[in-house]
């Protein structure tokens, strides 16, 4: 059965009923066995060491959480569910606990070089808005821990970096994938296809599919998609420049031949009718 996100459903109490046991009933458990039992050494002092041993440890249970916050929690290498609730808790303190922003992030892509259909190569670049869905995958169907740069690989700010790492190299494979489909206009290609320049709507939609299909492996979902910029590479854009000047002064005389010749056909007939 394949493995995925679910609720944590294990041992979790109100971080402030925790700390009220922790810092009151805690201190007087020990203050009443040193004082009860001082003359009987052999139960004070083993009961005083496991009382302050359960001071020390209880202190790691503690956390808190914000809103669009998750913690994976994680027990000796098992999986034991996500916890999204926000507020002041407790929790097992041999629970380890993985924190992940689950609010909506931006990437902006650097343009690229690719080749379009015909194979003018051609500048494009991608904004994008992302947001994680699925914990369990973030982090153990990509191997997020290794990519962090962080001395501290588990640390919310280096998963969170290694897994903008995967978005941003996905992001540029899948432009490249979409953006070597179509002609960058009508003029590179067949009229009447679907062009990068002409159908944009229709490329960032085909755009957010593929990078859709990329990024569920770990479990991100693609709020947003689109193709921010695109123009020729810099070695064929002044050809193209001189292409379009061109194609734009044969339209105009075109235009003007056509006008002159509709108002000699306009005249034959005013001629005809009289």
């Amino acid at each position: 059965m394949e493995a995925k996100e679910r609720t944590y459903n294990g041992m979790l109490m109100n971080g402030f009923l925790a700390l009220a046991f922790n810092l009151i009933v805690l201190p007087t458990l020990a203050f009443l066995t040193m004082y009860y039992a001082m003359d009987i050494l052999w139960l004070s002092i083993p009961a005083m060491i496991v009382l302050s041993l359960a001071f020390f440890i209880m202190l790691a249970g503690y956390f808190s959480q914000e809103p669009n916050e998750a913690r994976v929690m994680v027990f000796f290498g098992k999986y034991e569910g996500t916890f999204k609730e926000t507020g002041f808790y407790w929790v097992n303190p041999f629970m380890e606990k993985k924190k992940l922003s689950m609010r909506a992030r931006n990437l902006d892509v650097e343009p690229i070089k690719v080749n379009d259909k015909v194979g003018n190569p051609v500048m494009i670049g991608l904004v994008l808005v992302w947001k994680l869905k699925d914990t369990y995958r973030a982090l153990f169907e990509v191997d997020t821990q290794t990519m962090a740069t962080s001395t501290v690989g588990t640390d919310v700010k280096s998963i969170m970096n290694a897994l903008e790492k995967f978005v941003r190299v996905q992001s540029d494979a899948a432009l490249r994938q979409v953006a070597g489909q179509y002609a960058y206009d009508d003029e590179d290609g067949s009229a009447g296809e679907l062009t990068l320049r002409s159908g944009s709507e229709d490329i960032n939609r085909l755009l957010e599919e593929k990078l859709d299909d990329r990024l569920a492996l770990a479990g991100i979902e693609v709020i947003e998609a689109r193709i921010n910029y695109l123009a020729y590479a810099p070695e064929i854009a002044a050809v193209m420049l001189q292409r379009q000047q061109a194609a734009a002064i044969v339209d105009a005389r075109k235009l003007i031949v056509d006008g002159a010749v509709g108002m000699v056909e306009m005249a034959l007939e005013r001629l005809s009718e009289k």
